[in-house]
């Protein structure tokens, strides 16, 4: 009897710590080892340029089975429209405004600007370094090439990538809408002197494109080795499928979809090799991967730019082909298998990542990213309710709900449509209309109120930074 008084004493308590475990954070759930964090970043990939995402002519297998295994986010949205803004809001959870790495001068950083992200902004690297993460950025930066704004300055111990996009640095004198005549015999790697670097040195230039995605996964895979029992944060951002489009000799002409589906076909080629490399080493089951990208298809490209799918537009406007893009969130037997339709930023990985590595929000700025881990762990509601859309240092749109409201519309770098400011807003039910086809606006007034109300709420707190982008050489 007194056995069993214990037994079932033992047996209590094991139960109520399990319990208390339960409600901790990830960290905790670990062993007190929190999770590792990768983030692979696609450059211009389109909202409908993924098999899993309704793309009937490029094969995605890895990331096909890493949705199905995972949550395919179906409202997902970058920081921005273009480059350098959407990496700043990813990277610092806040919206690019605040940090001044927007502007209607220049819309993203170049050769010969002057200025990067500031010091005084905290990454996502900052942040898991001071709790003991290792951190690495490969691929595409965009966020200022000299010394002082690199990776290895905001928290990354180590980076291997071309400074900014893969079309800079142009030798030739072919004119700019020459290049994307492809595939072209005379469209050539060395006539993009872009270099690639090893934290702050070059060690190629110009850097070879042709077989630059599968260097960039294979630095990945190798940095995943090293790194044993640590916890780590991978940064990889590609530059693919940005134009020039460039694709190694493995799979030159593999896809239906052309030289444009040889590229994506080598980037989820790569993403098995990390997925499988995280197995190897026992690390899949604590290893939170995404899968996204910066913002919507280049469509003046034509068959050399991507789609987004049944959406409006793409790159450079805040129409949802702009900014909605694809994702994936992958860790088997944590992220809770299933299709999202709620909303979810890029800005939400800084808080999210944030919160599950047990670190503190900092409380010294207004922060834009929202914590989504209950959402991905639990399958819960994702506390997202609306989306802010910038272009430049401009509101445009914003959506609340299943509701998008256009204040401005402009096309992508002066095409698809000029500027209009329109007295009454447009309005849209994007669930209804994801196209953004149906002005509803006369019929709902209440919900441009709200809308309105949002607006002004988030205006009256804005400090804009300093316009970093405008200043060049």
């Amino acid at each position: 009897m007194i056995q069993t008084t214990i037994s079932r004493g033992f047996y209590l308590f094991f139960v109520l710590g399990c319990m208390f475990t339960c409600n901790c954070t990830y960290g905790q759930e670990e062993g007190n080892r929190p999770p590792n964090f990768i983030i692979i970043f696609a450059d211009d990939l389109g909202y409908g340029d993924l098999g899993v995402f309704g793309h009937p002519s490029i094969k995605t297998p890895h990331l096909d089975r890493m949705a199905f295994e995972g949550q395919k986010w179906t409202n997902f949205y970058a920081a921005a429209s273009v480059c350098t803004p959407s990496r700043a809001g990813l990277l610092t959870g806040r919206l690019p405004v605040r940090s001044g790495m927007a502007s209607n001068e220049h819309r993203v950083l170049f050769p010969d600007s002057k200025n990067g992200l500031p010091a005084s902004e905290i990454t996502l690297a900052e942040q898991l370094k001071e709790v003991g993460y290792a951190t690495a950025a490969i691929g595409k930066w965009h966020l200022g090439h000299k010394e002082e704004y690199l990776p290895t300055n905001h928290g990354f111990d180590s980076y291997f990538g071309i400074p900014y996009s893969n079309d800079m640095d142009h030798i030739n004198n072919k004119g700019h809408q020459n290049y994307w005549e492809q595939p072209n015999d005379s469209i050539k790697t060395e006539h993009f002197n872009v270099p690639l670097l090893r934290g702050t040195k070059i060690v190629e230039r110009p850097a070879d494109q042709n077989n630059i995605t599968k260097r960039y996964s294979d630095e990945a895979v190798s940095f995943i080795n090293r790194q044993g029992k640590k916890p780590f944060f991978l940064y990889l951002a590609h530059n693919l499928p940005h134009i020039p489009l460039f694709a190694s000799k493995d799979f030159l002409g593999k896809s239906k979809r052309g030289l444009y589906g040889d590229v994506i076909e080598e980037i989820d080629d790569g993403v098995g090799k990390i997925i499988n490399a995280l197995k190897e080493n026992g690390l899949a089951e604590n290893t939170i991967v995404i899968f996204t990208s910066d913002n919507g298809p280049w469509l003046p490209f034509k068959n050399n730019g991507g789609t987004a799918g049944l959406l409006r537009a793409g790159k450079g406007t805040t129409w949802d082909g702009g900014m909605r893009v694809p994702t994936i969130f992958w860790c088997p037997g944590k992220i809770k298998p299933s299709v999202v339709s709620d909303l979810g930023s890029t800005m939400d990985l800084f808080t999210t990542f944030s919160r599950m590595a047990n670190q503190e929000i900092p409380k010294d700025r207004l922060m834009d990213g929202l914590d989504l881990t209950d959402a991905l762990l639990q399958g819960l509601p994702s506390p997202r309710k609306s989306v802010l859309f910038y272009r430049g240092v401009e509101l445009f749109a914003a959506r609340l709900g299943d509701y998008k409201a256009h204040f401005i519309t402009q096309g992508a770098y002066g095409e698809f449509g000029a500027r209009i400011e329109h007295k009454k807003p447009l309005l849209f039910h994007v669930a209804f209309d994801p196209s953004e086809r149906f002005d509803i606006a006369d019929s709902h007034p209440e919900v441009l109120s709200n809308i309105n109300e949002l607006v002004s709420g988030h205006r009256a707190k804005l400090i804009r930074g300093k316009d970093q982008l405008a200043e060049r050489e």
